[in-house]
């Protein structure tokens, strides 16, 4: 009978474990969901940074092929003024 006993309690806190990670997930995930949501809808200022050197070099590109093009034109059209 002590045997029993002495076996049960020794397997509790192996069993009881995955109960109390389990409802411990369960509390935080509020707050894992809200922190996840803040985190999508902010933009942190490296995301911004990052934006923009995207943004601008994107436009320095468009103004290279525009010049290059009034280049080529002003070329074909043999004009003094290029």
């Amino acid at each position: 009978m002590n045997y029993r006993l002495l076996l049960a309690t020794a397997m509790l806190p192996l069993l009881a474990g995955g109960c109390v990670r389990t409802a411990a997930s369960i509390v935080t995930f509020p707050v894992k969901a809200v922190s996840k949501t803040v985190d999508w809808t902010t933009t942190s200022q490296s995301e911004a940074d990052r934006n923009y050197g995207k943004k601008m070099r994107k436009q320095e590109e468009r103004e290279g092929r525009e010049r290059k093009r009034a280049q080529r034109e002003c070329r074909e059209e043999r004009r003094n003024d290029c």
